[in-house]
């Protein structure tokens, strides 16, 4: 049987290419909203980041969504972000990763 070929994304804190299971999307809709998802599917431009609590603390102290989106977000949306990354850790950690 033929191996599938893995969707590859690029993290946009570290600027290195992991397959898409391994990241979680972020997307701003055509509202600037910008929000989570966790499916993949939300309509908008999307940006990813590595399931890594340390690269989301990154994307924190350097505001990385703020420039990649060209808006200006609050701070309670960083830390969604990284109790969401953790909350995703600790169940890989428990629940193996669904291979």
């Amino acid at each position: 049987m033929a191996q599938r070929k893995v969707p590859m994304r690029k993290d946009i804190v570290t600027g290195e290419m992991q397959p898409k299971k391994e990241l979680v999307r972020i997307v701003k809709n055509k509202q600037n909203e910008v929000s989570l998802d966790p499916t993949g599917k939300k309509p908008g431009r999307g940006a990813y980041i590595h399931l890594n609590v340390a690269t989301a603390k990154q994307a924190k102290e350097k505001r990385t969504f703020d420039k990649a989106f060209g808006v200006t977000l609050a701070d309670e949306f960083y830390d969604e972000l990284i109790a969401y990354v953790d909350h995703q850790v600790e169940r890989a950690k428990l629940f193996g990763n669904g291979k």
